[in-house]
Parts: C-alpha cells; sequence; structure tokens
C-alpha cells in the first residue's frame, strides 16, 4: 500500500472515531471535569514551524544554519558504519505529535475528539488546591496520548533517506490505561532514584537549568530538572505546583519522554553514538527534544516555538492559554538525529 493510500486509511479511521466519540455515560462525563474536550487536527503544511528542521550540519559544519541553538555535532564529516562509508550528517526531525490534557480520553490533535471507552479507567480528580508548608498550591494531572508522526517521510519531502524515521501515523500510547502513569508509589518501580533528589539543594540546581534552557540548551547533567517547569520526578502526570496550562502540559510531556526512554521504549538518536543506529538511553539526554505546540494555537514562528525541554514558558503562554478550556494542549515533538548518510 502506498503512503498516500495509508494517509487516507489513516484519516477514514480517524473520522469514523470522531463520529462514534459521542459520550454517553453521564458518570464518566462529571468525573471528567467541567467543559468539552477542544482541539482540531494538525494541518502539515501551515501548522508546523518548518524553520525547526535547522540547523542541518555536515560533521561540525552547519551547511544550513538557524538562529536556534543546536547540540553537538560529529567533528568528521565522514563516518564509518562497519564496511560502509557515509556522510555525519545532523538534522531536526519531527516524529512525535502529543495530546497533553487534564480531560481524560481527550484527543486534542484529533479535532477535540473525546472518547468514551465504556469503563471508569483514566477517571479521577484531576486538580485542585493543596496546602504545603502552610502555602497553597495547585495541583494538576495530565494525560498524554502519543502518536506516531513521521511528518517529512510521509509527506515525501525527502526521497530516499535511510536517516528518516519511517512509518505511518499512529497512536502508539494512551497514559489513561497506564497505572504507572496516574499512581506515584507505583510510578517509583521505574523511578527509584527519585528519593535522592527530593531535597532542597537538589531542586535549587534546577535554576541553574532553567537559565541554560531559556538561553541556549537545558544541562543533561542535572537529569532530575525540567528547567523552569520543575523537577522530573516523579515519571507521571501528577503535577504538584502548577503554575499555569503551558508549564503543567510541557512539564507533563517532558516526564512522558523521559518515562518512555527509562522504560526502553524510547532510544537515543544523536551525538557520535547515533550516527550508525539508535541506542540506549535510559537517562534521557534533554537536549535530544524540542517541542512544538500545535493546539490551542499553533507555533510556527520565533525562536521558541519549538523550545527545549525545560525553557521559560514566558515567551509561549501568549497564545496558548484560555479560560476554561486551557486544559487541552497539543505538541509536535522535534527529535535531533545524527546519522551516517549514504
Amino acid at each position: 500500500m502506498s503512503k498516500k493510500k495509508r494517509l487516507l486509511s489513516w484519516l477514514c479511521g480517524a473520522l469514523l472515531l470522531t463520529s462514534l466519540s459521542v459520550v454517553s455515560s453521564a458518570p464518566a462525563e462529571a468525573a471528567a471535569g467541567p467543559g468539552r474536550c477542544t482541539g482540531k487536527f494538525v494541518n502539515p503544511i501551515t501548522d508546523i514551524c518548518w524553520s525547526c528542521l535547522f540547523p542541518i550540519s555536515i560533521g561540525g559544519l552547519k551547511i544550513w544554519p538557524s538562529s536556534r541553538p543546536d547540540t553537538s555535532n560529529p567533528a568528521l564529516p565522514v563516518c564509518l558504519c562497519g564496511l560502509r562509508p557515509g556522510i555525519a550528517m545532523g538534522f531536526w526531525e519531527p516524529v512525535r505529535l502529543a495530546d497533553v490534557s487534564m480531560k481524560p480520553w481527550c484527543f486534542v490533535n484529533l479535532g477535540g475528539m473525546k472518547l468514551d471507552p465504556g469503563f471508569d479507567i483514566g477517571f479521577k480528580s484531576m486538580a485542585g488546591p493543596s496546602a504545603i508548608g502552610g502555602a497553597t498550591q495547585y495541583n494538576s494531572q495530565w494525560h498524554v496520548h502519543w502518536y506516531a508522526y513521521p511528518l517529512i517521510y510521509w509527506m515525501e519531502i525527502v526521497a530516499d533517506f535511510l536517516c528518516l524515521e519511517s512509518g505511518s501515523i499512529d497512536i502508539l500510547y494512551i497514559t489513561e490505561i497506564d497505572p504507572l502513569w496516574q499512581d506515584s508509589e507505583l510510578t517509583a518501580i521505574i523511578n527509584p532514584e527519585a528519593v535522592l533528589f527530593a531535597n532542597p539543594l537538589a531542586l535549587a540546581a534546577c535554576a541553574a537549568d532553567c537559565v541554560a534552557a531559556t538561553a541556549k540548551l537545558p544541562t543533561d547533567e542535572l537529569f532530575w530538572c525540567a528547567g523552569c517547569q520543575g523537577t522530573m520526578y516523579p515519571l507521571n502526570g501528577n503535577v504538584s505546583a502548577t503554575i499555569g496550562h503551558v508549564q503543567a502540559s510541557r512539564l507533563a510531556l517532558a516526564r512522558f519522554s523521559y518515562k518512555l526512554h527509562r522504560e526502553l521504549v524510547a532510544w537515543g538518536t544523536m551525538g557520535s553514538k547515533g550516527l550508525c543506529g539508535k541506542y540506549l538511553m535510559p537517562v534521557m539526554r534533554k537536549q535530544q527534544y524540542r517541542f512544538q505546540a500545535t493546539n490551542p494555537n499553533p507555533q510556527t514562528k520565533g525562536r521558541y516555538a519549538c523550545a527545549p525541554i525545560g525553557a521559560s514558558t514566558t515567551f509561549m503562554s501568549g497564545t496558548q492559554v484560555y479560560p476554561a478550556i486551557g486544559e487541552d494542549m497539543g505538541y509536535l515533538v522535534w527529535r535531533k538525529r545524527n546519522c551516517c548518510a549514504l
């Protein structure tokens, strides 16, 4: 089946799901909280920050420079994978799409479609205030839906380039059915080291990561930090100090990305180790990813259109906060790729 036919089949399936997505369960709707699921389909032409592809490099030389910060690339322009020689290329690629919402079963990037699964899994109190140390903090809990979205491949922008992520659009992960995502005690199974960083000194170090991520790139050595958004632990959607929807949703998405690496679902693609293929990266390198907003408004221009993990949300929140419907966010995930191309 050709790529165009696969894309057409996927769109037909999405429209079919939309027609079946009327929520008929009153208890489930009440548990989900007020407000309806909002969002829109991502336009693969106008809703993409195409300048986020850059810079493109060959070895240590940027052949297509950009004002956006870039990770370090192999110094030599030539590489060798086994007996196959090639050119060491570095570029940024859109590979995943993510819904991040406080409303269970809300598929933001599929037109704001809300499903009724027929059972109450995933429904719980999603947000509310709490008193910690005499001060009131706002807690929130987010769900993430993770899509395969190899945009460059299925749009055939570049033909016969083995370095590109291949495949078709598909839903890969839904956190509503993952008990590790909703219970912080169960989450400790995959992040037992979290107790080592639950202290004021470790949290204070995140201020340095906030500055580094906003100015250039996050500090991978401070792996327990998500920069200006807070701490990476626990690796679930429970955000105990919510400042705003943009901050909390980006933190939830960063934690989810880290969780996939910890579970060996996501692998490393950047640096010299990635030239000949993906490699295990159980401690995620934050510099490997950029997040671009697609909902409620796509951010397609400016330096912070696809900001790295941990960058300040001051420059991103202006058009992304809506009263009552601000709990539904969508993001396009860009991943750095170093590859030994033919």
